[in-house]
C-alpha cells in the first residue's frame, strides 16, 4: 500500500508539473509581465528555480522602468498622447496593460526595434512615444525568449540579454538626437541648463543595468560565452535579440 501510495504521489506531482509547463506554453507571449511575487504557497514554485525567480523579478524591474520612461515622455512630449488616447494615464495603460503581443496596427505591426526606428523617423506623424515604448519592450520580450514566466525547463540565452543592453545604449542615444527637417528634437527627454533633468538617463542606466547582470548570470549558468562588442553610437547598428 505504501509503495503504491508513493507512486501515486509521483504521478500526482509529475501529472502538475506537466500541467503547470502546459499552462505557461499556451499563455500569450510579449506582453508586459505581472508585477509582485507569487504566493509562497502557489504550486508554481514546484517549478521554478532560484534563477527563474531572480529572472522573474528582473524582468518585473526592467519593466517598471519602461513604464516611467513611457511616463516621463508623454509629460514631456504632451502632443503625443494626445494623438492616440483621451488621457496620458490611458494611453500609458494601452501600452502595458492590454495583450497586443507589443504589435499595433499603426505601427504597420512592426516589433522590437523596427518600431523603434518608426518612432524615430522624421516622417512618422503618430504617437512617437507610444512606438518608442512598444518596441524597447517588445525588443526586450524577444530577449526574455517572448516569456513572462519562467521555468526549469527554459532556457535563456546570455547573448541575447547582453545585445539587448546594447540596443537599450543605442536607442537611448537615438533618442537624444533624433531631429526633423528643422533641426528640432523629435522627442524631449532629458534636459540641461540651470536646471538638468537627468531622470531618464537613470532609468535607462537601471535597464542596462538589470540586462548585463541578468546575462552574466545566464552566462555561468549556462556556461556560454558572451561575445562583447564595443560600437561608436554615431554609426552603432542595432543587434540581434532572438
Amino acid at each position: 500500500m505504501r509503495r503504491g501510495g508513493g507512486i501515486g504521489v509521483r504521478r500526482g506531482w509529475a501529472a502538475g508539473v506537466l500541467g503547470i509547463t502546459l499552462m505557461a506554453a499556451c499563455s500569450s507571449p510579449g506582453t508586459a509581465p505581472r508585477e509582485g511575487r507569487l504566493p509562497a504557497w502557489a504550486v508554481q514554485h514546484l517549478v521554478k528555480s532560484d534563477v527563474n525567480r531572480f529572472v522573474e523579478a528582473d524582468q518585473q524591474r526592467i519593466f517598471i522602468s519602461l513604464r516611467r520612461l513611457a511616463v516621463k515622455l508623454y509629460k514631456r512630449n504632451p502632443k503625443e498622447w494626445r494623438k492616440s488616447a483621451p488621457t496620458l494615464e490611458a494611453a500609458v495603460s494601452r501600452i502595458f496593460d492590454d495583450k497586443h503581443g507589443w504589435r499595433f496596427e499603426e505601427l504597420g505591426y512592426r516589433r522590437g526595434v523596427d518600431a523603434i526606428q518608426v518612432a524615430l523617423h522624421p516622417g512618422y506623424r503618430g504617437d512617437r512615444v507610444m512606438a518608442y515604448i512598444v518596441g524597447m519592450a517588445g525588443m526586450v520580450q524577444l530577449a526574455f525568449g517572448d516569456r513572462e514566466e519562467f521555468y526549469v525547463l527554459d532556457d535563456l540565452d546570455a547573448q541575447h540579454l547582453y545585445n539587448a543592453a546594447r540596443n537599450v545604449e543605442i536607442a537611448a542615444w537615438k533618442l537624444a538626437s533624433a531631429r526633423d527637417e528643422r533641426g528640432e528634437l523629435l522627442l524631449l527627454s532629458n534636459e540641461i541648463g540651470d536646471i538638468s533633468n537627468l531622470s531618464f538617463e537613470r532609468e535607462f542606466g537601471r535597464i542596462i543595468g538589470l540586462l548585463e547582470l541578468l546575462s552574466d548570470v545566464i552566462e555561468e549558468k549556462t556556461e556560454r560565452t558572451v561575445t562583447r562588442v564595443v560600437q561608436s553610437m554615431a554609426t552603432a547598428v542595432f543587434l540581434p535579440v532572438h
